[in-house]
């Protein structure tokens, strides 16, 4: 009941920057949201990553598969491997050295979202917003988030964008949305 109670605290408090949570509406998704997490069974987002992918690699280097083996929840933007390749050559490479590691963390962390929520709850807070939708990351910076016709898009700090291709797959502890590119948080000063 009080990690029940948690998610959907976060998860309201989020559609709340978006601008929803002037409305039964947006409450009712958050809600419907958490629940969904709550029927996943016992697998956690970390568990649940391909230990082969780039991302659970990245994320192991940086230590965020501790924090995703977590209670959260949280709702977690997964690049595919694609994705990474198209990152200028060396880079990942380069966030894997302990130089790189403040910076590989800023990144992941930049895609991760408190609470749980899902496309759904995006939708229809890009709806409330009048085609847009901000939502605060775990990094302390902000996603930018759109429709192109039935698909949310997501604007990072830099202006790239990317596409959630397979959406809602929820764990014990959140939901991941895999997307076709890299979120890239404001250079660091």
């Amino acid at each position: 009941m009080n990690k029940r109670m948690i998610s959907l605290g976060l998860a309201v408090g989020l559609i709340a920057l978006a601008g929803c949570n002037k409305n039964q509406e947006g409450k009712e998704a958050a809600a419907n949201g958490t629940e969904a997490v709550k029927k996943a069974g016992d697998k956690t987002i970390a568990a649940s990553l391909d230990a082969n992918s780039k991302y659970a690699s990245l994320a192991k280097a940086a230590g965020l598969d501790l924090t995703l083996q977590g209670a959260g929840p949280y709702t977690v933007f997964v690049p595919d491997d694609a994705a990474f390749d198209k990152l200028p050559p060396g880079t990942t490479e380069d966030w894997t050295k302990p130089e790189g590691r403040p910076e590989l963390t800023r990144t992941l962390t930049y895609s991760i979202l408190p609470g749980t929520v899902l496309a759904e709850d995006i939708a229809k807070a890009i709806d409330n917003g009048k085609g847009k939708a901000e939502l605060a990351t775990m990094g302390g910076e902000v996603l930018t988030a759109t429709k192109d016709g039935d698909k949310i898009v997501l604007t990072d700090a830099a202006g790239g964008k990317a596409t959630i291709v397979k959406a809602d797959d929820t764990m014990a502890n959140g939901v991941i949305h895999h997307t076709d590119a890299v979120l890239m948080p404001n250079k660091a000063s």
